[in-house]
């Protein structure tokens, strides 16, 4: 069975790693993928670098959905909720996604009839690291990041940050939820988890909470709020790879040459 023979089964999660390295003329071809409104989108980034990156990651997100689901990566049409989360509008599909970017890598988290989140991070030096901790963390979090020593600090704050964005990013509510109303676990030590959300220590019962990093320097969590989905990690990929994944199912029209 070839590796795009089948979509995640009803029980699992599919998590992608892509670095976004391409050639120009993979470049043109993912953005003749893009609909206007992402054109757009693109054009309005100030630096080329960044321009790109955004052409590669939403390219590479068309190519992906286009190739589970059997359809040309143009056509395929977003609708966003309320908070701006995406999902597939058309064709009708039960495939729910999400995706992440930082720094040369972008993830993508794939699962039938399942809300997902997933948010990775470049891990950093960050001046202001404690304000944040002190304005954003949860009383406990921040007492329990103080007591690390400080070499731990980088770690457990990208660890603690990227599963309270994954979380917020599974239920959808974007900016609206504090990220001090609930906890989750930071120590490099422990395994990510839900501790309790607005003080309700049953809702950690009800998620999943996996680590993930697509390569050294790089945090990262995926949360999905069922317990028994398990979660296949593919193989990493740079965005030319995967471009020349789907080269033969003739998802894109032939890259121009130049004379």
């Amino acid at each position: 069975m070839e590796l795009w023979d089948w979509l995640p089964g009803a029980r699992e999660v599919h998590v992608w790693f892509v670095e976004l390295k391409a050639s120009a003329n993979s470049a043109a071809a993912y953005a003749l993928s893009l609909s206007e409104d992402e054109t757009q989108r693109a054009s309005q980034f100030r630096f080329e670098h960044l321009r790109l990156d955004f052409t590669l990651s939403r390219g590479v997100l068309r190519t992906l959905l286009g190739r589970y689901l059997g359809i040309e990566p143009s056509r395929i049409r977003f609708a966003y909720g309320p908070r701006g989360k995406p999902r597939v509008a058309f064709p009708e599909t039960a495939l729910e996604f999400n995706l992440a970017h930082s720094g040369r890598f972008a993830s993508y988290a794939f699962a039938l009839g399942c809300e997902l989140g997933l948010d990775i991070e470049e891990v950093k030096p960050m001046s202001d690291q404690e304000g944040i901790v002190r304005q954003f963390f949860s009383p406990e979090e921040c007492a329990e990041w103080l007591e690390l020593n400080p070499a731990q600090r980088d770690q457990a704050f990208f660890r603690c940050w990227t599963s309270k964005e994954a979380y917020i990013k599974a239920l959808g509510d974007g900016l609206s939820m504090p990220l001090d109303s609930f906890r989750v676990s930071l120590r490099p030590e422990v395994p990510a988890m839900l501790i309790h959300a607005a003080g309700d220590p049953d809702a950690a019962s009800r998620w999943t909470m996996r680590a993930l990093a697509p390569a050294n320097g790089y945090s990262g969590t995926l949360a999905v709020p069922e317990l028994d989905r398990s979660i296949r990690i593919l193989p990493r990929l740079t965005a030319e790879a995967v471009l020349s994944l789907v080269r033969g199912w003739d998802l894109f029209p032939p890259a121009e040459t130049a004379d």
